[in-house]
Formats: C-alpha cells, structure tokens, sequence
C-alpha cells in the first residue's frame, strides 16, 4: 500500500513534468530572450509553497551566470518592492494565479514599467492577464489525493525553471570556467579550483636552465622537496622536466652526469597545463599518462608552476 502510493506520486508528479515538454514554444523563447536582454536582476516572487520553489529557481539562475533574487510578495506590499528598480524583470510564481500578496503587487509594478513573466497553473487568472509573458504551468491533478497540498504544480513550476535558467545560460555561453567563479566553496568548489590555485610557483617553484649543471639541478630538486623541477630556456620557455626517477635512471646509465648539464639529461617533452584549467582536468591528465607531476605554462609557453598529484589530495578534492 505505502509502495504504491509513492509510485502513483512520482507518476503524477512524472507527468506534469513531461506535459510541459509541449508547451516550449515562442512564449518561452520571448522569455528568454527578455532575461537575456534583461539590464538588471531577475527578481522572483512568489507565496507559500510556489515561494519556496521561487527561492530555488532565484538560486540556481544566480549560479548559472544571472543576477537573481528572491522578494516575499507579501514584505513587498509592505516596503521590499524598493528592492526592484527599474531594468529589473520580475517572474512571478502562482498556481491560481490569484493569490492575494501577489496580486496587490500587478497594479504597481505595471506602473513602474517592469516587465512581468508570469508562471501560472490558471492562464485565465489576474497574474496571467498581468504578464508580459505567460508560460502556463497548469497540471491535471495534484500527487495529493486530497487535491490540496501543492506537489505536481509545485514540481512544474521547479522543473519549468530550471529549464528556464538552463536555456539562459547556454544562450549566455556560459561555460566551466563560470561556473568556477560562482562556486568558491564546498565539495563542489573544490572539484572546480584552477590549477593556478594549487600550483607551486615563485619560490616554491623548482626550475633550472638547460645550461645549469646536473649538480645544481639535484640541489634544486632537493631544496624545493618536490621531486621534480622545470628545464627552461633564457626566455623561461619550458625546454623540459627532471624528475627523481630521471635521476635514478641517468645514473644507473651514466657516470658522469654530474658534469653534464639540464638541457642534455632532462625528458624534452613534458605534459603541460595552463594555470585556468580545472583542478579536475589536472588529475584527469595525470591518471591517464600515469605521472605524477605536470608544469604549468601559459600560452606563450612560459613556466609558471609545478603541480603534483599530492597538491590534489591534500584538499581532499575528490
């Protein structure tokens, strides 16, 4: 019996969700392009559970790349509608598309010029003839089966914004690297560090020339306690990679290595990686060519960095 109940919720909910599908149309498209061309914020609003929901949706557009918040239309009504000014579009959130806090707003914010995207179950209701823009979110019943409690029109709404927010940001570009920017902290900010976060570089960072004798190099390796360093010409263009394991093999082959120099003992062709890449990439990079260690250059090829494996699980990243 509870098995069945919770299918026939995530049936229903299923359902509303798919039956949107079919409503992606040029109201959407105008949508999207409003947020787009949008000067200011996105500003969401909406009542009890669809406030809820509008919470999220300001959230995820926030970390997609557009500026959103969240206003309590009832707060509004009682001097937060300062919040909003002028550029600003409002998305509005209602299944009936009457709720009281929400449509003592319509009459000002018409006033005020701004442009109004209604999301609403009722498109024959007071906030779908107010919007600029209309996208229906109407359901055939609720999961409830009192017909009460908000769920399937509640999983529309949040599942219409997301789409919403997705479509943005891919007509905004926005790629990896944003997404980086915008999530600092957590697990999640972890996996998106740049490699320029992590590297060792200035002091930190062992390099030698190609004319610098194999004495000094293990000198450097051993001071900068690495295990590896750069091989860079006089214009810091990396030449090269020594590493402990070179060492061992050099002097198992060669009993003068001491006398020759980094240019003639170092691997001339080291894996390299540019200071903006992903943490993650780095680790992709260093599990699939079974190393240890990459150089960081930028695109003109000049050594900036060193990063180890170990740099990566120090933060405990993955």
């Amino acid at each position: 019996m509870i098995s069945e109940s919770a299918k026939r919720v995530l049936r229903i909910e299923a359902e509303a969700i798919t039956d949107l599908i079919h409503r992606i149309d040029s109201r959407f498209e105008r949508a999207v392009e409003a947020l787009y061309s949008c000067p200011g914020r996105v500003v969401v609003t909406g009542m009890g559970k669809s406030g809820i929901i509008c919470k999220k949706i300001a959230a995820t557009l926030a970390s997609t790349g557009t500026p959103a918040l969240f206003l309590h239309p009832a707060e509004a009504i009682h001097g937060d509608l300062g919040m909003i000014v002028p550029g600003d579009i409002v998305l509005a959130v209602s299944n009936s598309g009457e709720t009281e806090e929400l449509t003592r707003l319509l009459e000002t914010l018409k006033r005020l010029g701004i442009f109004m995207i209604g999301m609403v179950g009722n498109p024959n209701s007071t906030l779908a003839h107010y919007s600029d823009v209309l996208l229906d979110v109407s359901i055939k019943q609720e999961a409830c089966p009192l017909g009460l409690a908000p769920t399937a029109s509640t999983t529309a709404a949040l599942a219409l914004g997301d789409a919403l927010a997705i479509a943005l940001s891919e007509k905004k570009g926005f790629k990896e690297q944003d997404f980086a920017n915008l999530h600092p902290g957590g697990k999640l900010g972890k996996k998106l560090l740049r490699v320029e976060n992590l590297m060792h570089q200035g002091k930190e960072m062992p390099v030698v020339s190609t004319n610098t004798l194999m004495r000094d190099v293990i000198y450097e390796i051993s001071k900068k306690g690495l295990g590896v360093t750069g091989v860079v010409r006089n214009d810091n263009q990396v030449a090269g990679i020594i590493t402990d394991g070179d060492l061992r093999r050099l002097f198992q082959k060669d009993e003068n290595v001491l006398k020759k120099t980094a240019g003639e003992c170092m691997h001339p062709h080291p894996v390299l990686i540019q200071p903006e890449a992903l943490a993650v990439t780095a680790l992709q990079i260093m599990e699939e060519k079974k190393i240890t260690s990459l150089l960081v250059a930028g695109d003109e090829g000049k050594m900036e960095g060193i990063l180890q494996i170990h740099d990566l699980w120090r933060i405990q990243m993955f």
